[in-house]
């Protein structure tokens, strides 16, 4: 491959894919192409950006004309550009379908255009709704429940006209919840940690007996390359984990790493106006195809809390200057 484009390459997903890029295929190029929101950060990209083969190109996935310059001669688009904030998506769906359906639309139609040979589109497990038992494999049915995810299905809805009717080679993966080092603080895990570091305390959804799996972003990003690779066109892949908590097990990961029992920190608040109780993916798929997860969240917590630690001025919008 000679160019690969990674749209929202400067966020959180995107640029530990970037990341990986830069680490496994010294030969070829990259470009990210991002709209550098709020959850957009130069910074997150700036270790790389002195290499002369990686580019930036600041941009709006629902132009098409900037769709248009970023894919021309790529040899694969990685989509990971997108809103994906759930409490965000209850007050701003328009902008949730904007981003992730017009946009996505957009993209592929440029895609389209300039004959890209390969796509991999990242869309999530909310997609698939609550699960209360078990887990859900490719082929379920999609019952989204809130702004966020179904804006994440009906982008998906787009890519399956654009497999069937124009034949362009897109792959879907569909992840659980991710963590890791430069995930904006809207997320519970970084929320969590840059809370205990400012001495707040840590909000808890309603009960906080939602569960959710947690995957490691740098095992996400060794999966999406793994798919470059691997992955058949048309088809759809869940990327998951056995790391299962509750957000009350993932605030008493927190605080214990912090010398706290989880009664000293924890306030409950307001549940959000839907909260799906539990997703679970089944990923057989993937892993029959040689992939598997190699990070914990318990193993990497202290490795999350040093990062956030030494970079809490980034977020001082939320949390005031550092001490």
């Amino acid at each position: 491959m000679r160019k690969i484009v990674v749209t929202g390459g400067a966020g959180f997903a995107g640029s530990h894919i970037v990341d990986e890029l830069c680490r496994t295929r010294p030969d070829v190029r990259v470009l990210v192409f991002d709209k550098m929101t709020y959850a957009g950060d130069v910074r997150n990209i700036a270790h790389h950006l002195l290499e002369d083969r990686i580019g930036l190109l600041v941009g709006d996935v629902a132009h098409l004309d900037a769709c248009r310059r970023a894919v021309e001669g790529a040899d694969l688009v990685i989509h990971a550009a997108a809103e994906s904030h759930v409490d965000h998506s209850f007050g701003n769906s328009l902008e949730f379908t904007r981003t992730n359906v017009l946009g996505t639309h957009t993209l592929m139609e440029a895609c389209r255009q300039a004959g890209v040979p390969r796509i991999i589109h990242v869309s999530t497990d909310e997609v698939y709704g609550e699960v209360m038992s078990g887990a859900v494999d490719e082929q379920t049915i999609l019952r989204p429940t809130n702004p966020y995810s179904s804006s994440k299905a009906a982008a998906e809805m787009i890519l399956r006209g654009y497999i069937q009717s124009y034949r362009v080679p897109i792959l879907i993966v569909r992840a659980n919840n991710l963590y890791g080092v430069r995930q904006y603080p809207e997320k519970i895990i970084p929320r969590f940690l840059c809370h205990m570091l400012t001495g707040r305390r840590l909000p808890i959804h309603g009960s906080g007996c939602n569960r959710r799996h947690y995957l490691s972003t740098t095992d996400f990003a060794r999966a999406i390359l793994f798919l470059a690779e691997r992955g058949e066109v048309g088809e759809t892949y869940n990327i998951g984990t056995e790391e299962e908590y509750t957000n009350l097990e993932v605030a008493g990961i927190v605080a214990a790493h912090f010398g706290k029992r989880p009664e000293e920190v924890i306030d409950h608040v307001a549940d959000r106006p839907f909260n799906d109780a539990r997703y679970s993916i089944s990923w057989s798929k993937l892993a029959a195809m040689g992939w598997r997860p190699e990070n914990r969240l318990r193993d990497d917590i202290g490795r999350l809390t040093q990062w956030y630690s030494e970079n809490l001025n980034r977020y001082s919008d939320l949390f005031g200057a550092p001490a």
